[in-house]
């Protein structure tokens, strides 16, 4: 609405809609042009719903936009006829700019698209946006077009708000994905003000939401407006608890800061306990500083959720086994184990590649019939996309149900009923959901 285009908002994954209901949606409405964000499990069923769509309403004009198309441009837009517009990277003002060029699109740097011809024409790169507090606020986007009680995030409380105030990552990591498609490994970001004010007007718009989840990279990059943010915060209160994610190397006096400022938790990707894969996946961080930052937070009295992968170049069972007895030595509030997935236009897509190590290279194969990540990666030597997807479910189980851990969440739920019962929901949702 700020450029002057009415707009709307459909997450048709969340209010599970069908495809019919999608069409007739858009039968309804009668929109002129349909933004879809895509992602590589998803792309053919995309494409399914966009071609119903095109069969429904010929003259509107189909955008995707997401990881999946900004990697593979010609390819997806080879996929279909109905694709109209591929947009690479960052489309906060492309889709705009294709609303107001008249049909001129040689014109949008940024996108990918069929010329009169009938010819695939890429326009050029364009640059990545640096006033991101120039963006429009998410928490009024929640408040036009989404319910905040349809979402939920197991290491948060419910309700929660997920905001993002910067994008890109210093990291170098082969496997993430946003960083090498979208964003870069630059982090650029919100001023302190523009975060704590993004904060304030979730608290004011959603009175019951109980915690905010900054979904940034690595929010605590820039260590600096870190401190600064914490400083607003303490110097006057929002009453609102808050999680990011964070490397390892963060220092315990800013630890000590966010907790004053209402930070829960901590998400951090410890990844293995084996230096060596460490550093064949370019994480840039040592197994010291894992264990002296779940030190340090646990001195600043923050909870960590740790994330751990398996499947890396040249991993091994006993490799794997490693790590999982290092994740039971830090000892975080919370784990996840997940096979290694490698997205097009990322490093270890490439190596999975040259490697021949990606079982199925079909991506409607990349999720199960539940609508799980199911894993590819071959590694040899026994060590299969089966074996992977269930030492990952036998590592949730031996991490958490082991005595002490358990021991540890009953004194939880008694000196903190609150903290308690969300541990309580998330192993629910786990186990009995699964």
């Amino acid at each position: 609405m700020r450029e002057g285009i009415e707009c709307d908002l459909i997450d048709a994954v969340t209010k599970q809609m069908s495809c019919a209901q999608i069409v007739e949606r858009v039968k309804m409405e009668g929109y002129d042009i349909i933004v879809c964000d895509t992602s590589t499990p998803s792309i053919e069923n995309d494409i399914s719903i966009i071609e119903a769509i095109k069969n429904a309403a010929p003259g509107v004009k189909i955008i995707l936009v997401g990881t999946h198309v900004s990697s593979l441009p010609e390819e997806t837009l080879r996929m279909s006829s109905s694709i109209d517009i591929v947009v690479r990277g960052e489309y906060d003002f492309v889709v705009s700019e294709i609303v107001k060029c008249n049909g001129d699109y040689s014109e949008v740097n940024g996108i990918t698209f069929r010329n009169k011809n009938g010819d695939i024409v890429s326009t050029p790169f364009r640059p990545l946006l640096t006033d991101i507090d120039g963006l429009p606020s998410l928490v009024e986007v929640y408040q036009q077009f989404l319910d905040i009680h349809d979402y939920y995030f197991a290491a948060a409380d419910y309700p929660m708000v997920m905001l993002v105030t910067g994008r890109g990552c210093y990291g170098k990591c082969f496997f993430c994905l946003y960083p090498q498609t979208m964003f870069g490994r630059k982090y650029r970001y919100m001023s302190a003000k523009r975060v704590v004010e993004e904060m304030t007007a979730t608290k004011q718009t959603f009175p019951d939401v109980k915690e905010i989840v900054f979904e940034d990279d690595t929010f605590t990059a820039d260590v600096k407006r870190m401190r600064e943010i914490c400083q607003m915060l303490i110097a006057k209160p929002i009453d609102l608890k808050w999680t990011c994610n964070t490397r390892v190397q963060l220092d315990l006096e800013t630890m000590k800061l966010m907790k004053m400022a209402g930070c829960r938790l901590l998400v951090a990707g410890f990844e293995s306990g084996n230096q060596d894969l460490l550093d064949r996946m370019n994480k840039g961080i040592t197994l010291d500083q894992s264990r002296i930052f779940a030190k340090n937070a646990k001195k600043a009295g923050l909870l960590v959720h740790g994330c751990f992968m398996f499947g890396f170049p040249g991993e091994t069972e006993e490799m794997m086994e490693r790590t999982v007895h290092f994740a039971i030595e830090l000892d975080p509030d919370s784990a996840q184990f997940y096979p290694l997935f490698v997205y097009p236009g990322t490093e270890a897509y490439q190596w999975a590649r040259a490697e021949q190590v990606l079982q199925n290279a079909k991506f409607s194969k990349w999720i199960d019939e539940r609508g799980q990540h199911r894993s590819l990666i071959n590694l040899g030597n026994g060590i299969t996309p089966e074996y992977l997807t269930l030492f990952c479910e036998r590592a949730y189980s031996r991490y958490h149900l082991r005595p002490r851990y358990v021991i540890k969440k009953i004194k939880q739920l008694c000196m903190d009923p609150r903290e308690g019962m969300r541990s309580l929901r998330s192993a629910y949702n786990y186990f009995i959901r699964k």
